[in-house]
């Protein structure tokens, strides 16, 4: 166990900020399933977009699951203290700074890891948002912006100098992007300059990857992002590992119908019939990638255009597949 601010987090898995992806109904599957916190996809600081209907799903709501963690992302002091504030007001309880994204029209304003450049920039804006807002403020870093400019141990004690209560690592470099083999031992030395909580991120993807991580790092708890896309009770599992030192039967296929028929219900629900149906098909496709079976059928599954066809193509393809082998 762990706290943020005052917020006690139970498990030492948690789920990753991820733009597109870690929307309301996957963070209540993920926080289901043990996820110890859940931080809502990257918000712009430019509220004069919040009317936009992409930023209108973003925002967080009293509906949310507490700890009620909002991730934002912008390079300028001002209108990043300006979004903590308005996300506050909504109901965020704790907030976090992005400084960690790789994509590239998010670093061509100067945002996400691309602020790794300019240490003055990075001060000016965790001292900003610190000061702006009472809720614990945390951050999200990559180890640099590449190989030759690692410096997140030097932002890592500036962040908790600041008053940042919690500090996640990405082992890659924004140059890196999602490429090539994480380096953890950055992290590793950041343990040891820092006493916040510290999360290491980046390619945890088995229980016993999470263990060794932990164990290397001297982290406080594994982030994990593309990890539970289509597999949302690996917080569970890795949860138990860690916990027992012995591993949770494998899923049933049961369960990963049911998971899935949910899954897809709280997307409806919650996006409408147009774009949940569309959003619904990327989920739908991460949940039976690992089952062979399945290829023709999300060819298929991807041409359908409404909730119920959706919803009956799932219940025909657990009812007919063969899947003995499915996504455990």
């Amino acid at each position: 166990m762990f706290q943020i601010g005052p917020y006690n987090i139970a498990s030492k898995v948690i789920l990753a900020p991820m733009a597109g992806i870690s929307d309301q109904p996957f963070r209540h599957l993920c926080k289901q399933f043990g996820a110890g916190l859940v931080t809502s996809e990257m918000v712009t600081s430019d509220t004069t977009l919040w009317n936009s209907r992409k930023s209108s799903f973003r925002l967080i709501s009293d509906a949310d699951i507490e700890p009620r963690s909002v991730q934002i992302a912008g390079g300028d002091a001002q209108m990043m203290a300006q979004a903590a504030i308005m996300n506050v007001e909504r109901g965020a309880q704790i907030i976090d700074i992005n400084m960690g994204c790789p994509a590239k029209k998010v670093c061509k304003k100067a945002a996400g890891s691309a602020l790794l450049k300019d240490e003055a920039l990075v001060r000016s804006i965790l001292e900003s948002v610190v000061n702006a807002v009472e809720v614990p403020v945390t951050l999200k870093i990559r180890t640099g912006w590449d190989k030759q400019n690692i410096n997140a141990v030097t932002i890592a004690k500036m962040a908790e100098d600041i008053g940042i209560s919690a500090l996640a690592v990405h082992g890659r470099t924004r140059a890196c992007a999602f490429k090539g083999e994480v380096e953890y031992k950055t992290i590793a030395d950041i343990a040891k300059v820092i006493d916040i909580p510290l999360f290491a991120n980046g390619d945890i993807n088995t229980p016993e990857k999470a263990r060794a991580v932990l164990e290397y790092t001297q982290a406080d708890a594994v982030m994990l992002g593309r990890a539970a896309q289509g597999r949302p009770w690996i917080f569970r599992e890795m949860d138990h590992y860690l916990t027992h030192n012995e591993h949770l039967a494998a899923i049933e296929i049961d369960e990963i119908k049911q998971v899935l028929t949910n899954h897809l219900h709280a997307l409806h629900l919650f996006y409408g019939d147009y774009l949940g149906v569309r959003i619904a098909r990327k989920h739908v496709a991460w949940y039976l990638q690992s089952v062979q079976e399945s290829k023709q059928f999300r060819s298929w599954f991807n041409k359908l255009e409404t909730q119920d066809k959706q919803l009956a193509a799932i219940e025909q393809f657990f009812a007919s597949a063969q899947i003995i082998s499915a996504a455990a």
